[in-house]
């Protein structure tokens, strides 16, 4: 008789713990079942279905085309395969800005119809209404903060966020409301890594960086992104760990081919 080992479930007081203990956090993007199922299995803790999935699955300039049924997809794809991951899904732009009535049926719909474990959403204290109540509902609540690629084109570029001593004090304060509006983490998206230790610090809850060096408590990348899927993103925050664009064109080069020469299927491969 084969013993079922029971996996372990990361909530989110599994990430507080690691916080409070020293334990660094690791989170990667996902949008799909096949690669959700390979990222979790390596024993991440957070998933992240990112709205990042305008860009890199469906080849958007920016975040914001991407709708909230596309994010549904997307998160329910992806729950379909984890068994161990904490999975968050991000609200889109739209779903939830300046109305939170209409930011909790978003949030509501994502966790009825995905079946994920808490939602993200970008910004400060504009929003902190449309948090408070989602977290009513009993919804977990991620916070995003310095660059927030849904607000691209107030920013006008991508460049670093927060260098002005105005801007970094504002996102300071910006992160002491999340917490106390009862956010479970944050995530900030390049700014300067001696700011982004200051906030891990301040904080109570688990800070995850994306280009904020490495003084906060856990980090996040773009799956795609280091896995060298996407050869024209080169970020200075990215490290690439696999060059999976030559890999993958190599195969499909190779492919091509054997099924122009003959060589494919052969002998053994047909019936």
């Amino acid at each position: 008789m084969s013993v079922h080992k029971e996996v372990k479930k990361v909530t989110t007081h599994t990430l507080q713990e690691m916080k409070n203990s020293g334990r660094k956090i690791s989170m990667l993007t996902g949008y799909d079942f096949s690669m959700a199922r390979i990222i979790d299995e390596a024993g991440i803790d957070v998933i992240l279905v990112g709205d990042s999935a305008s860009n890199v699955m469906a080849g958007h300039e920016t975040t914001l085309p991407i709708t909230l049924d596309q994010m549904i997809y997307h998160g329910s794809s992806v729950v379909r395969a984890v068994q161990r991951a904490l999975i968050v899904v991000d609200l889109p732009f739209g779903s939830y800005q300046g109305n939170s009535k209409e930011a909790l049926n978003s949030a509501i719909r994502i966790m009825k119809e995905t079946g994920a474990h808490a939602v993200k959403m970008e910004g400060g204290s504009e929003i902190i209404e449309s948090i408070k109540r989602i977290l009513t509902a009993g919804i977990p609540v991620m916070g995003h903060l310095g660059l927030t690629p849904q607000s691209i084109y107030k920013f006008g570029t991508y460049v670093v966020r927060a260098k002005e001593e105005e801007e970094a004090n504002r996102l300071i304060e910006d992160a002491k409301a999340l917490e106390q509006a009862g956010c479970f983490a944050i995530v900030l998206e390049k700014i300067p890594a001696s700011l982004a230790t200051q906030v891990a610090k301040t904080v109570q809850i688990p800070v995850i960086g994306i280009g904020a060096g490495n003084g906060v408590d856990g980090q996040v990348l773009v799956v795609h992104d280091m896995l060298g899927i996407n050869n024209e993103f080169n970020p200075r925050f990215l490290r690439k760990y696999r060059n999976l664009h030559n890999e993958m064109l190599g195969a499909f080069t190779e492919y091509i081919r054997d099924v122009q020469s003959g060589d494919f299927p052969n002998e053994k491969e047909q019936y």
